[in-house]
This record gives C-alpha cells, structure tokens and sequence, in this order.
C-alpha cells in the first residue's frame, strides 16, 4: 500500500494509495511523534521482511532450494560427478546419457554424485537392470560425508537385484536400525522382494526427514532407520560392477509427516 504524510502546524495531508486526506490537529508535537514511530515501524517492517527473505533462502533441506528439483535433466551429467579409484571424473566415466536415461556401465567401480549437499528431502527415482546382460548389483547412497572413496561414510539403499530395500551402513554411519533383522553392517528389508521382472522400470521412494529414514519399493515400505545422524551429504548412485539405468530422479520436499503429495507409499502388515 502507498503511504505518504506531510505535516503542517493546524493539519495534516496523507496520501494513501493516491488519495488525499486532511485531518486538523490540536498538537503539533504530537504529530511530530507520530511520525517518529511510523519511520521506525517503517525500518522495523523492512528488517523483518529481509530476515523472512534469508530464511526462506537458506533451508538445508533441499540444499536452499524448498521446490521439488529434477536431478537429472535427462540430457546430460550437469549436477553430477562421477568418482572411482582413479578419482574424479568430469567426463562421467562409466556413466552416459542415452535417449534421456542415464546408463551405468558398471566399470570402473565407483559412483556418480550430486555436487550439491542435501539433509532432508524426499528421493523417488526408477531403475532398472539390462535383461539381455542380467541382473546385477548398485545402490542409492544417501548424507554422503568425508573424502572420496570407495566407498565413502554414507547410508546405503540397497539396489542389488531382489535386495532392493535393504539398508547397508557404509563406515558406522550413525543409525539404528531393527536388530532383528541386522546382521553386520546390512539390515533386510522387512517383507519378501517386491521387484519387478528383469527389464522393467522399479520405483524407488526415499525419505530423509531428521533422524528417521524410510525406504519403499514401488509403492511398499521395506526398510526403516532412525536415530541417523543428521547432516547435510551427497547423493550417490554406484557403479558396481553391472549394467544399470536410471530415469526420473526427483528430489521434493518433506511434508510434516514425512511424506510428499505426490505418492503414498504403504505398509504390509
């Protein structure tokens, strides 16, 4: 709203959205003060509106980003780096982009990760193994920290065919996981593979919100964590030895009970 006020001894002028009002007054010092405050409310709004700006600018969630993002644009490797013993890789190494599907050769071992950090956020991504070349062994890796390496301190969804789901703790990664079902550093996932044959496209549906992971499995929620330690990390995709592709890679954000609006995953009891 436009707001504008002179004052003179016996009246005052304000515009307000272009219109003039006059309104006489007795006490000119008290139009003087008027004026004070309404200057210093004036800074105050504007130094309150900046502070909104800075928070809105620069949650960690989605890396200071709170939109849904498309991490792979389909066209190229931009966003990504690929690693392996050799280092890093500009080039994409073993990675490539055919027909808007990113391809995994297998070889060298190693990952593609994001160049940008994220804490919490909602993954869904598909995959899929080559049928004519079997089936074969990756991973999501997610709060990637610490150097580059095979393989880096991380929290592991697995990929492996029929283990999709499984969670793996990569360098003692803060977690907890259900002992149960924990033998080592991996923690089965909760129910019988849910993947679809060789050849076609599964879904993935990762949520990290704070301490708690939840991984599911087109559309069913195998694995849970919590107590993981919160930190802002890489996304990683690895390259493990077998032919694999990757397609809609979207990162949303989460929603207060951790799930987004665009799927709902389920539980079998």
């Amino acid at each position: 709203m436009s707001y504008r006020m002179l004052a003179h001894r016996d009246h005052r002028k304000t515009w307000r959205c272009g219109q003039l009002h006059i309104r006489m007054v007795s006490d000119y010092r008290h139009v003087m003060r008027t004026l004070q405050f309404m200057a210093i409310m004036a800074l105050l709004a504007g130094g309150c509106c900046s502070s909104d700006r800075k928070l809105s600018d620069s949650g960690d969630s989605l890396g200071g980003d709170q939109r849904i993002q498309h991490l792979f644009n389909g066209r190229d490797l931009d966003g990504w780096i690929a690693y392996s013993r050799d280092g890093l890789s500009s080039d994409g190494g073993s990675w490539s982009v055919k027909d808007g599907i990113l391809c995994c050769e297998g070889q060298p071992i190693g990952y593609l990760r994001t160049t940008q950090k994220y804490t919490n956020y909602v993954l869904t991504l598909k995959w899929r193994f080559d049928p004519d070349r079997g089936a074969g062994n990756s991973g999501v890796l997610l709060r990637v920290i610490g150097e580059d390496t095979v393989w880096p301190n991380s929290i592991e969804a697995q990929l492996h065919s029929r283990n999709a789901g499984d969670i793996w703790n990569i360098g003692n990664f803060p977690m907890t996981t259900d002992s149960s079902r924990t033998n080592g550093r991996r923690t089965r996932k909760e129910h019988a593979t849910n993947e679809k044959p060789l050849g076609e496209w599964n879904t993935y549906r990762i949520v990290l919100d704070g301490e708690n992971l939840e991984l599911s499995v087109n559309g069913l929620v195998q694995n849970v964590a919590t107590d993981c330690r919160v930190v802002p990390g890489y996304i990683a995709l690895q390259s493990e030895g077998a032919p694999i592709q990757f397609k809609d890679i979207i990162l949303s954000p989460v929603s207060g009970d951790g799930r987004d609006s665009s799927e709902t995953s389920t539980r079998k009891e």
